[in-house]
């Protein structure tokens, strides 16, 4: 349990350190993206670790209802990070919601405990979830009022739309090729 919540830990830390602390953020200059993407993927080694080899009490089981709801949700997590992921002009999503990937991560969290009641799925979605809840705070305060992007055009809608059902897919294969079985 001890790697997991290290790992955790250290994406809360890696994540929030240019918030927290702008201007040691800033004195690494362009020295710091490389130190941050080690730190962040040494954060999902640790957190991968700790998740399998960590053993805990089970407070709910999975239930074919609330498969099916996760299901729902990881697609609509993917639109959400779809529509993070347009540039400049945002597809409609990206017009009502201020931080659709923020967003999108939240709700990815959230299914995932849904469907996983053990303290480790506990401790690694629902420290994940409150990480993404915190950092959409931590922006809002900094950057004051939302200006509403302009909205893109609907072909960008259409691409969004069929790129997140085919991520969806992918990951579905890839849970299935470690041995989750998403679809229950």
């Amino acid at each position: 349990m001890t790697l997991l919540i290290a790992g955790v830990a250290l994406w809360w830390a890696a994540h929030l350190f240019k918030r927290l602390v702008p201007d040691a953020r800033q004195a690494l200059g362009g020295a710091g993206y490389p130190i941050m993407a080690v730190t962040i993927i040494f954060s999902v080694v640790l957190m991968v670790m700790g998740y399998r080899a960590a053993d805990g009490a089970v407070y709910w089981e999975s239930d074919p209802m609330w498969v099916g709801i996760n299901n729902l949700l990881m697609v609509l997590a993917f639109y959400f990070f779809a529509a993070s992921a347009a540039k400049g002009a945002k597809i409609w999503l990206g017009t009502k919601i201020r931080h659709p990937q923020l967003s999108g991560f939240s709700i990815w969290a959230a299914a995932h405990l849904l469907v996983n009641g053990d303290v480790q799925s506990i401790i690694l979605f629902g420290g994940l979830l409150a990480w993404a809840q915190v950092e959409i705070k931590l922006i809002n305060a900094k950057e004051g009022p939302w200006q509403v992007p302009p909205r893109a055009p609907v072909k960008k809608e259409v691409v969004a739309v069929v790129v997140t059902f085919v991520v969806v897919a992918l990951v579905m294969a890839i849970h299935y090729a470690l041995g989750v079985r998403p679809w229950g």
